[in-house]
């Protein structure tokens, strides 16, 4: 039996054995539904969020629906995505473009920009009578080594030399004006390289020489070809890039004669005849006539005669070595007998007395003419025209380089076109043409101021009178009496024997030339020509005169 303490006791520890026992099943209840929440909420979460994501995709879809409206709009979108492309890509292109020309003019130190009409010239020293020894065109650019008074001392391209100041801009100026200059061009990396016609080889398409580090602006590349400003180029011998132009160098005599592939030059003292066939059938074929001298590129070569174009002129000549020189007796000679020419390329060119705009225009010269030259001078050039035959002086004639109307450069003389006049059964035409071949007989003798010898040396009024005399017209001694002989006639009306006077720069007639027909004269012209074939209009006439009938 338990005690009543004892009693006590056990129930008092299985009171508290059943409160523990309540405890753990209510937490383990409140377990259990805490979990079914959990879970709820979890369930719930990812309901939701699906719903969302659908709702999301949904109005994605219709966003880009209403975005694009239909399948057109969707196309519009990609061609202005590529036209914004396009564009981006041009510009970076123009930007790298912009980027290589600044480093072109960012190359010169001290730049200087040359800013004539023509081209300057480059001398060896700082002397306007100095040697010139290259030409600078217009915008060409040059590196400015020093200044010495009026003039610069530089270095462009291929020549060292000085330059008259006041035609270079310098400084920022010159620069902003340089970097609009800057141009694709063709750097020419071998000397004589031929400029040709069409991009296709052969001596018929030869338009011109270029020399080493000569530029020439790019117009277009093809094939091996670059087509240049002034013909084609095989791009084997040019660098294309981008740069300025620079000076060219004044290598004149050897450029005369690089114009000619098979060069061919006139040995006789006076003229050799041309004909049409490769035979000699008296005055019937002549067709022009070679000056001592002249050259002329061989086109083939046919029993004892040369095929030959010279000038406007093609025909034959005879190839006996008396009278032709080929090979490097002509290189020779051409070296000895090129001479510095004035080659008119437009049809009227005036001429001044002085070499100032300001100066009087006394006469025109014609593009028919080879002129030479007396003196370069910076944007003008002197030249001889003929002797008077009152006064030993000749005038001072000038012709303007600024307008590009005359290259003045090194040159041989050519061709001229002539055929003899044939005997006419009218007497009086006959008569006038007997008198002209006559006076033929006489090109290339001698010009002697005060002379009447047509052997030994004539002035240009004793020259006509010792033709005439043999014909048994008297004429007075100097050109300005014998312009008041006969009668005046118009230019339309000339016919051979005619006689032509020109005029000195203050009106007076000082020149007679005597009409052959054909558009041209025969006159004893200068000391330096001697008796010559000319155009009849070589300069402006003063009066015309008939002096037969």
């Amino acid at each position: 039996m338990f005690e009543k303490e004892d009693y006590a006791k056990v129930l008092d520890r299985a009171r508290r054995k059943r409160n523990n026992n309540d405890y753990i099943r209510y937490l383990l209840i409140g377990l259990a539904i805490a979990g079914v929440i959990l879970i709820l909420a979890i369930i719930g979460m990812a309901l939701k969020k699906g719903l969302s994501g659908k709702e999301s995709k949904n109005r994605e879809v219709m966003q880009t629906v209403e975005a694009a409206g239909d399948l057109e709009d969707v196309t519009i979108d990609e061609e202005a995505s590529r036209q914004a492309l396009e564009e981006q890509i041009q510009q970076e292109k123009e930007a790298e473009e912009a980027a290589q020309k600044q480093a072109v003019v960012d190359a010169y130190g001290d730049l200087g920009l040359v800013q004539v009409s023509g081209y300057l010239n480059v001398r060896k020293s700082p002397d306007a009578n100095g040697d010139i020894i290259g030409k600078m065109q217009e915008n060409s650019v040059c590196q400015i080594v020093s200044r010495e008074g009026d003039w610069y001392q530089i270095h462009s391209g291929p020549v060292d030399g000085y330059i008259a100041s006041q035609y270079v801009i310098t400084g920022e100026e010159a620069r902003a004006a340089a970097l609009e200059q800057v141009k694709l061009r063709a750097v020419v990396t071998a000397d004589n390289v031929n400029i040709r016609q069409t991009p296709e080889l052969g001596l018929d398409n030869v338009v011109a020489q270029a020399l080493l580090d000569e530029r020439y602006e790019v117009v277009s590349q093809e094939d091996g070809w670059v087509q240049t400003t002034g013909g084609y180029i095989s791009s084997d011998y040019v660098e294309v890039k981008y740069a300025l132009n620079e000076a060219r160098k004044m290598d004149l005599k050897a450029m005369a004669i690089n114009q000619y592939h098979n060069l061919l030059i006139s040995k006789v003292s006076n003229y050799l005849n041309i004909r049409s066939t490769p035979k000699d059938e008296g005055n019937a074929n002549i067709i022009g006539k070679l000056p001592g001298k002249a050259a002329g590129e061989i086109l083939e070569t046919e029993d004892g005669w040369y095929k030959i174009h010279s000038g406007n002129i093609t025909g034959y000549v005879s190839a006996d070595s008396q009278y032709t020189a080929t090979g490097q007796e002509a290189i020779d000679l051409a070296m000895s007998s090129a001479s510095l020419m004035a080659i008119v390329n437009t049809d009227k060119l005036n001429v001044r007395t002085s070499p100032s705009t300001d100066a009087s225009i006394w006469t025109q010269i014609s593009k028919e003419e080879r002129y030479s030259v007396v003196q370069q001078l910076d944007g003008w050039v002197q030249i001889e025209l003929d002797g008077g035959d009152e006064d030993e002086s000749t005038d001072g004639a000038y012709i303007s380089t600024r307008d590009n109307n005359v290259e003045v450069r090194y040159a041989l003389t050519e061709a001229i076109k002539f055929s003899p006049l044939e005997e006419l059964a009218n007497q009086q035409a006959s008569r006038r043409n007997q008198i002209v071949n006559f006076a033929i007989k006489y090109v290339g003798n001698r010009y002697v101021w005060g002379g009447t010898s047509l052997t030994n040396g004539a002035d240009c009024s004793g020259f006509v009178q010792s033709v005439m005399k043999n014909f048994g017209i008297t004429l007075p001694r100097t050109s300005r009496e014998q312009a008041k002989v006969g009668r005046a006639i118009k230019s339309s009306e000339m016919r051979p024997g005619d006689l032509i006077f020109y005029a000195n720069s203050s009106g007076t007639v000082n020149h007679v030339a005597m009409y052959i027909g054909n558009g041209q004269i025969v006159h004893a012209a200068s000391s330096k020509s001697g008796i010559k074939i000319s155009t009849w209009n070589y300069r402006t006439p003063k009066t015309i005169r008939s002096v037969i009938d």
